[in-house]
């Protein structure tokens, strides 16, 4: 297209989008009166002032995503820590240390709460800062408004006002959600990117009304004024609903001419838009919601341990509080030399249930080291970590595009390794989502030679699963199919030699190539085959300054395909306005058609078609369709379907093929009937309400009848590379695979057999809904019926199959599976599914897709994932346990709502079987040993308890218990929880059973939880009753004194330290100089720690004071008790 300005005065196009219908009206007058709620919004354009008083006083254009402010970070971030029960007791321990009760200094119990809290809150704090930079950075930036006389100049983003009029240059983003009035091209088109938006890369096309394309410099908005009514605030991205009150007329807008927040403008010079919605009101925002909040399996049973530990905590204390009351009562009295009755009242004789009341609290302080503190913390460690090395991975980092895997959260790194069900996408996710043209049907004629790389990866699998001792017959097939690729390589090789490979065009036929159609028997039904695949379209062709040739931005790979292919037959679309298309004919002679653009009715998943109707050069009116078959065939005319017998038997073939298709029709109108039905068409595209899609859509389904099938296209979406061998890799790892398609029943059944997920030998069991037109009035009931009469009669089939090695696979339709998953069926249905190898669920919708995640998630209480590569698995990515998305050709928005984010299929194997497994093992191992370690250590506080007379005294230094979670144990478990392996990757991969140890949670079950806290009991048993015999009434010092609480309570602890610290170095299968480092340092530290305390004044070391020099390095009873 010319990029050079020439405005020449245009003249009304008919074209529904942009024409100008309306009734002459008062500036201020409403034509339309907005009676229902959510569409009052009002919007003078050019004059922002009018804004600034209720009711159109609008939210500025200032926008926030950050979770705290300055003033609400301290309240709302402590909030977030307490509402955790642990962090909560140990506040209240905190705050009771600071009065009589406690048997710890304050320090103690303070420090590492605000260590543990604190650091939290700086992760916290850390993130949202970067949030609110990131924020800033958007609201400065400038943007170019209009500031009267003409003139403009730069404001910032956060400044702009409803109302103003932008101008948004080249490669600049869209500062709100604007209402395009212009553009560079004189007829007022623009190109959007809108990647932030839903992800995807190619190109739109927005138009401006014909009726403000003369506002086209800074000048021509010197006195302009206009009035938008529309929808208020809302977050669907892809409708829009007002009218613009311009020059004294009305015109409907649509989503075509509304320049959305964050896209960028993209091949254009400038734009000029008025203000519509600001900040939080713009649509981007409104679509800004928190994704679900997923905690894993593990972390929630974590939640009922601390509950158990709880339990006994409060249990031990009750024994302890019971035995000083008990003390109190008898035998206080007669310990004259004591008496501390005499200055404290929390030790009264004469009230003993009121002294051990107070001595409870006491106890449920000092027994608090059996809550680990930092367990929280360590864990957040543990798997930022852990994502860091999925990150990294260089063998999930796809080299074409440059695309590693992302854990875009690390709070379900262990649910990976715990996953019973895929449920899976299969085009873009299984499959490559780029389109190539390889057949058709046109009037009844099949054409296209070459065989589909699906049919050869079909029949190259089913020869490879026949029963080895075949070996005759499997080689003869292995030989055929051998053939067939060699023949395709050879025909390739031939082609290449002569003519470089077209991307999107594989067709081999000659009777379609180089004009060879003219010869053909139905040459009339070709030209308007090709006809309709160069006009039926809304995609954008760029003409390549170098070559001279076309590419084209699509809003599908399918239709760029169709575009290619139309090319290669000689019909190039080359040039698309406002209200034409042009296309370059070159047969029967070289020639550039222009078709006058009438009306485009789009394509959508309900619809599933899409029609364009066009004036062609002599006056002849058509309407051009192309859709799902069963759409189409039930619009046919009964003179169009001559060709349907024909047709329908090519699409079942290339259905079985595993190719993509879509049936092609038209239909002739007169002037009279066309210019009837547009009026109607307008009527309802300038009504404004909620009730205007359902308008439009009759309206549009009025014209789409009686129309003339002209054929079928058949494009293949060519499997992603290393996906039979992946899915094959999962289920010997004993995951079920579903796969939720669009696609007709034969297509999904021969691409399954393609990618390994039906095998030969697998008995299939397809339900789909008997045929109604011959059933009576009462005929869903009757369907439901004959449907639920097929699950019973497959369940039991199931259930008798006497072979152990028996393996099923299920398929249904979508018609089917709307009955299937109401209340009333979906058990049964879900009791047939779990029992069946793989399931495939064809023709299924966005919706279902995600009502069978949850169906699947809440019926088998087991761990989901679903993978999507397309913003129609958005809802079942978002319903799974695990989300994980493919950065395919659809976009970005499956994987902007993910938990995982990978390039290909294949890297799924790795992140499941490798990192999943390591992933879970290694946090259920340091769950386990965090409270193995509390355990050992708590409990010698209770036995020293029960043996000093419940008195509440504790056997070791304050600072002692201050260093124990927070630095003498923390970086061993920190270096399990990361660098673990019990078995290599290639292990893993090589014997993908291992993974099983993970959906049947064999290290983070009861059992291994309660063995765990026995040897916690029986290591704190064997150190405190093993010191206390060694040093109860042994010589200590050279000069015969016997050992004091401190030299005893630290010999303990060393006791605790040498061991907690072994007991994790047993529990390591894979070593690291890390890993050496922490756990030896830990030990070293401590009597690094030990020496340098000793060595302070004794008004802070107190009775440890050179007790390591004196005392205990001296004493051979030291190192033999540590020893035993």
């Amino acid at each position: 297209m010319a990029r050079g300005r020439i405005r020449e005065r245009l003249r009304q196009s008919n074209l529904h989008t942009f024409a100008c219908f309306g009734k002459q009206v008062d500036e201020r007058e409403d034509p339309h009166q907005f009676l229902r709620p959510g569409y009052s919004r009002n919007v003078y354009c050019n004059e922002p002032h009018c804004h600034e008083r209720k009711p159109f006083k609008y939210c500025s254009n200032y926008i926030s995503t950050t979770k705290y402010n300055f003033i609400t970070f301290l309240p709302k971030a402590l909030f977030e820590q307490f509402r955790r029960v642990a962090n909560l007791y140990f506040l209240l321990a905190a705050v009771l240390s600071l009065t009589d009760v406690t048997p710890f200094s304050p320090a103690t119990m303070i420090a590492p709460l605000v260590f543990v809290v604190g650091l939290s809150m700086a992760k916290e704090a850390l993130e949202d800062w970067r949030r609110f930079v990131q924020d800033m950075k958007v609201n400065m930036r400038k943007a170019s408004v209009h500031q009267g006389n003409g003139l403009f100049g730069p404001k910032p983003w956060m400044k702009l006002r409803v109302g103003d009029v932008v101008k948004v240059e080249k490669d600049q983003f869209f500062p709100a959600d604007l209402l395009l009035l212009s553009s560079s091209y004189e007829d007022g088109i623009c190109y959007v990117e809108t990647m932030n938006l839903d992800g995807e890369t190619n190109l739109k096309v927005k138009r401006a009304l014909e009726v403000t394309l003369p506002l086209y410099d800074d000048s021509a908005f010197k006195d302009f004024s206009g009035n938008i009514r529309c929808e208020d605030p809302n977050p669907s991205l892809y409708t829009f609903v007002g009218n613009l009150e311009y020059d004294c007329q009305v015109y409907s807008l649509e989503p075509n001419q509304i320049l959305l927040r964050d896209s960028k403008l993209r091949n254009t010079a400038y734009v000029y838009g008025v203000v519509i919605f600001t900040g939080h009101d713009s649509k981007v925002m409104q679509n800004s919601t928190a994704s679900p909040s997923k905690r894993s399996r593990i972390e929630k049973q974590m939640d009922k341990i601390i509950y158990i530990l709880f339990s006994i905590l409060v249990l031990i204390s009750l024994m302890s509080s019971t035995g000083f009351a008990v003390e109190t009562d008898r035998d206080m009295p007669e310990w004259w030399y004591l008496q501390p009755f005499n200055d404290s009242k929390l030790y009264n004789p004469n009230k003993p249930a009121l002294s051990g009341l107070f001595h409870l609290v006491t106890a449920l302080i000092l027994y608090g080291y059996l809550i680990p503190i930092s367990l929280y913390v360590s864990i957040e460690v543990v798997k930022v970590l852990q994502a860091m090395f999925i990150n990294q991975d260089i063998h999930m980092y796809d080299e074409e595009s440059g695309t590693p895997a992302q854990a875009r959260t690390s709070n379900l790194n262990e649910e990976l390794g715990q996953v019973d069900t895929i449920l899976s996408d299969k085009t873009g996710t299984l499959t490559c989502n780029q389109m190539d043209f390889l057949k058709c049907s046109i009037a009844g004629m099949a054409y296209g030679t070459r065989s589909s790389e699906v049919e050869v990866a079909a029949a190259k699998q089913m020869s490879i699963d026949l029963d080895g001792d075949e070996s005759d017959s499997n080689n003869s097939i292995g030989d055929d199919v051998d053939g067939i690729v060699l023949e395709t390589i050879v025909t390739n090789r031939d082609e290449k030699d002569q003519k470089p490979k077209i991307k999107g065009f594989s067709f081999e036929d000659s009777r379609l190539m180089n004009g060879n159609w003219m010869r053909e028997p139905n040459a009339d039904m070709i030209l308007l085959f090709f006809q309709i695949l160069s006009i039926c379209h809304t995609a954008i062709p760029e003409e390549n300054q170098e070559t001279g040739g076309f590419t084209y931005e699509a809003e599908s790979p399918d239709e760029g395909a169709f575009l290619v292919a139309a090319r290669e037959f000689g019909f190039e679309f080359c040039r698309r306005t406002q209200s034409s298309i042009v296309i370059r004919e070159r047969y029967p002679a070289f020639v550039e058609r222009e078709y006058k653009l009438l009306n485009l009715l789009d394509f959508t998943s309900k619809r599933k078609r899409m029609s364009v109707i066009v004036r062609d050069e002599n006056g002849q009116i058509f309407l051009f369709c192309k859709g799902a078959d069963s759409i189409i065939f039930e619009r046919l005319s009964k003179s169009g379907r001559k060709f349907q017998e024909g047709t329908t038997k090519h699409l079942t073939d290339y259905g079985e093929a595993g190719l993509r298709t879509l049936a092609l029709s038209y239909r002739k109108l007169e002037e009279a009937e066309y210019v009837a039905w547009n009026n109607e068409f307008h009527k309802a595209k300038t009504y404004i309400g909620g009730d205007r899609e359902t308008m439009l859509e009759k309206v549009a389904d009025m014209m789409e009848r009686d129309l003339i099938l002209v054929g079928a296209t058949a494009v293949e979406d060519k499997l992603q590379k290393g996906v039979p061998q992946c899915i094959d890799k999962l289920a010997q790892a004993g995951l079920k695979i579903w796969v939720l398609t669009g696609d007709k029943m034969e297509t999904a059944i021969n691409i399954g057999f393609a990618c390994s997920l039906l095998r030969q030998g697998m008995k299939q069991i397809c339900i789909t809904t008997m045929n109604t037109d011959t059933l009576a009035a009462d005929s869903k009931e009757a369907v439901k019926e004959n449907i639920l009469m097929q699950i019973t009669n497959a369940t039991q089939m199931v259930k008798l199959e006497k072979d152990p090695h028996a393996a099923f696979a299920l398929i249904i339709d979508g018609k089917t599976l709307a009955h299937a998953l109401e209340d009333d069926m979906k058990s049964q249905f879900l009791n047939l599914a779990v029992d069946c190898a793989s399931v495939i669920c064809c023709r299924v919708s966005p919706k279902q897709k995600a009502l069978v995640t949850r169906l699947v998630k809440e019926g088998t209480g087991k761990t989901t994932l679903a993978i999507g590569d397309g913003a129609n698995d958005v809802g079942m990515i978002q319903e799974a346990d695990i989300g994980v998305g493919i950065s395919g050709v659809e976009g970005m928005q499956a994987v902007m709502a993910s938990d995982f984010a990978i390039a290909q299929f294949r890297f799924l194997e790795r992140l499941l079987v490798v990192h999943g497994h390591w992933c879970y093992k290694r946090i259920a191992q340091m769950i386990c040993y965090f409270f193995y370690k509390n355990i050992a250590f708590g409990l010698t506080l209770f036995y020293f308890e029960a043996f000093a007379g419940f008195s509440g005294q504790s056997v070791y230094n304050d600072w002692y218990m201050l260093l124990f979670n927070v630095i003498l144990t923390s970086l061993p478990v920190i270096s399990l929880g990361v660098f673990e392996q019990d078995v290599s990757s290639e292990i893993c991969l090589q014997f993908p059973a291992l993974y099983q140890q993970g959906p049947k949670n064999l290290f983070f079950n009861w059992s291994k939880i309660f063995g765990w806290m026995g040897n916690g009991l029986y290591s704190s048993l064997i150190i405190f009753f093993l010191n206390i015999i060694i040093f109860y009434d042994q010589a200590f010092r050279a000069s015969g004194q016997t050992a004091d609480m401190a030299a005893m309570g630290t010999t303990m602890f060393t006791c605790i330290v040498w061991t907690v610290n072994c007991q994790i170095a047993l529990t390591m299968s894979h070593f690291t100089w890390i890993q050496h480092l922490f756990v030896w340092g830990s030990i070293a530290t401590w009597y690094v720690f030990l020496l340098l305390y000793g060595m302070m004044s004794p008004i802070y070391s107190m009775n440890v004071f050179h007790l390591l020099i004196e005392a205990l390095a001296p004493a051979p009873i030291y190192w033999s008790a540590t020893l035993l």
